[in-house]
Order: C-alpha cells, then structure tokens, then sequence
C-alpha cells in the first residue's frame, strides 16, 4: 500500500500497478477538492490515527507500506511508521530531497509557520504565501502586511486581513511566469515550505533573479524509516522485497 497524495507517489503506483505479482493500493488522504486521476486501486480518506491504520494493515493483509506523503505530512507520517511496527509489516519511506540554497538566495530559515509570521517584521511588506491553504490562517496575526495567496483549492475562510488576494493553481510553474507574478504584484518576500522537487522550484529561481527576500519553512524530523530520495531507487528496494528469493527468505 501506498500513502500517495505527491507526484512521486503516483509515479510509483503507475510502475506497480501493471504487475501481476503484486496487489497495489494507493491511499489519498481526501485533503485536496478535485484531485487528479489516480492509476490503479485508489483509496480515499483517513484511517483513525495509527491504531487504525495498524488495523487496516493486518485485516487487508499489506506486506509493505510505503510513505509517500508530502514532505510536510509529519502526523500521516508518523502514524505510518507507530502502525508498521505494531502490524509487523514492512514500511519504506519515498521522499524528495529538500531544496538546498545556492549563491544569490536570500532565505532566512524558520522551523514552523508562527515563526514565519514573526520573521515577516512590523513593518508592512507585500507577501507571496506559497504554503498551501491549511496553514494560511496564521497570518491573520500579522496583518499589516499585504498578502498573494497561491493554493490549490480555496483558502477557507479566508483571511481576516485588510488586503489579501487569492490565486488558485497548480504547479509545473516556469521561471519567466513566476518572475512575471512577483513583479507584476510588486512582491518583496516570499514566504514557502522546503517542499523539494521541481513543480513549484521556479518560484525559488525567480526569487534569487529578483533579490527577493526568502521565508523558508524546514522540514521536520521524520520518523525514523528506510527513506528513498527517488522513484527509481524505491522500486529497485520493491523489487527486491517481493522477489522469491526474499520471500522463502533465501
């Protein structure tokens, strides 16, 4: 079983799926409105925390549980590694190296979304959040600044702020694009989750081409699991999991 929900996890399940010696389900957590469609068995929903999860792994009999939540699922991720080792099951983890900083960026680090707010100063700015909907809420406590809020679904309810404007989309994003939005709006600081990958990277390049200041969110420790950076890399550890070698334990 895969706990999907990131273009990793559904490139993943699409190498898997087409095999006849394994029974793959992805499982979506039902968090974004109008997903996009998912190959093969797909699961939406919540398990009840990692006692249920547990239980889902033992009664559908799951011999290898794969996290391939967003880097920022800390609670999913969690209850994946508690349920594991309670189920006995098998458990990797598939997540996509953090972006690192190269010459020309100007990120001031923070480890969690109130220091964010803080790190933004008293003094008005114009902010591009790029955090997704959930966590947007925090800013309401600094609103004195001008806020571009881009997600993929609605952030509701919105802000309680005097100046906040909405943007709904999706990533792949170009460099030219971004550039274009951060200037057109006037944007002095952005503020964004280390995510990874290169869907929304673009966002970081026009950043640094533009001497745009950089809020950072890092990611947190993780549970401790066998962690691959990449697609190609997991499936080489899946291959070698179900082969009748390991399984007659050889």
């Amino acid at each position: 079983m895969i706990l999907g929900g990131t273009t990793e996890a559904r490139r993943l399940a699409e190498a898997l799926v087409g095999r006849e010696d394994l029974d793959t389900t992805l499982s979506l957590a039902g968090r974004t409105m109008d997903p996009l469609t998912q190959p093969g068995s797909v699961r939406v929903g919540g398990f009840g925390g990692s006692d249920g999860l547990a239980s889902y792994l033992e009664t559908e009999a799951i011999d290898l549980l794969v996290d391939a939540t967003h880097p920022f699922a800390n609670r999913i991720s969690a209850n994946a590694a508690v349920a594991a080792k309670s189920a006995n099951v098998a458990a990797i983890a598939l997540r996509r190296p953090a972006w690192r900083t190269v010459d020309g960026d100007r990120w001031h680090l923070v480890s969690a979304m109130p220091e964010a707010v803080l790190a933004l100063g008293s003094s008005p700015r114009r902010v591009f959040l790029s955090i997704g909907r959930q966590e947007a809420h925090h800013f309401n406590s600094a609103p004195q600044h001008s806020y571009l809020i881009r997600s993929i679904d609605p952030v509701d309810p919105p802000l309680q702020v005097p100046d906040a404007a909405y943007i709904l989309s999706s990533g792949p994003f170009t460099l030219e694009r971004e550039q274009h939005l951060l200037k057109d709006r006037d944007i002095d600081v952005i503020v964004t989750k280390n995510s990874g990958g290169s869907a929304t990277y673009a966002k970081i390049e026009a950043a640094r081409s533009l001497g745009i200041d950089v809020i950072m969110v890092e990611r947190a420790q993780v549970a401790d699991m066998l962690t691959f950076e990449t697609v190609e890399t997991a499936l080489a550890h899946i291959a070698h999991f179900v082969s009748p070698a390991v399984k007659r334990g050889v």
